[in-house]
């Protein structure tokens, strides 16, 4: 049971932080099991291989270097939402202790890749607001904060997964609310108002005539 518990800390954990950045957590991840610290299922131990440790090293580098070229930041964020799903349902799949194979994808797609796209509808939202108040010259600021999230919270997860995982269903909450909220607002101001009977800008008299 506890292993249970702690597989599906470290599977949701390091998909929730793939919608801060796609490859900095599958590199964590990867580290992880090459150094003995977490152990996915069996089936999946080519996570820890030096092959893949190695060509996520170099995707990491890109992506993290991409997102402070202005124009590439936004271009990556129209793809990011996809491939951020389905990175974390491959890293809820790889840990989450399920035998059954189809069960185990299953919960992956709905619990790692949605909490994976929840974060990066979020993060999406922050830079265009950003992009929006500030012509695009704080989104640096902002790909360093999703880059420091991703990494710190990817490196909790595998020390500290129980901890972790709180910390990332707050973030999900937040981010739930936020993304609510948004489409209220949205739904408030685009809705006309309805307009006055002329009539009424006159007084009534005692019997109800104007």
């Amino acid at each position: 049971m506890i292993d249970w518990i702690m597989g599906a800390c470290v599977g949701l954990g390091l998909a929730a932080c793939c919608g801060f950045r796609v490859f900095v957590p599958m590199l964590i991840a990867a580290l992880g099991t090459k150094l003995g610290l977490i152990g996915p299922m069996p089936g999946y131990e080519f996570i820890g291989s030096w092959t893949a440790i190695i060509g996520l090293c170099i995707a990491t580098a890109f992506e993290l270097g991409a997102y402070y070229i202005p124009w590439l930041d936004n271009l990556l964020d129209t793809v990011a939402m996809p491939v951020a799903i389905v990175a974390g349902t491959l890293m809820s799949t790889s840990f989450l202790r399920v035998n059954d194979e189809m069960v185990r994808w299953a919960l992956s797609l709905m619990l790692g890749g949605g909490a994976a796209g929840l974060i990066q509808a979020g993060t999406s939202l922050l830079r265009l607001g950003s992009a929006t108040t500030t012509g695009g010259l704080a989104n640096p600021v902002v790909a360093t904060g999703e880059n420091a999230a991703s990494l710190g919270l990817s490196i909790l997860t595998v020390f500290l997964p129980l901890f972790a995982f709180a910390l990332i269903v707050c973030l999900l909450i937040f981010v739930v609310v936020r993304i609510l909220g948004r489409r209220k607002l949205r739904f408030t101001r685009a809705t006309p108002k309805q307009p006055g009977n002329p009539l009424d800008q006159f007084p009534r008299s005692s019997n109800g005539r104007h």
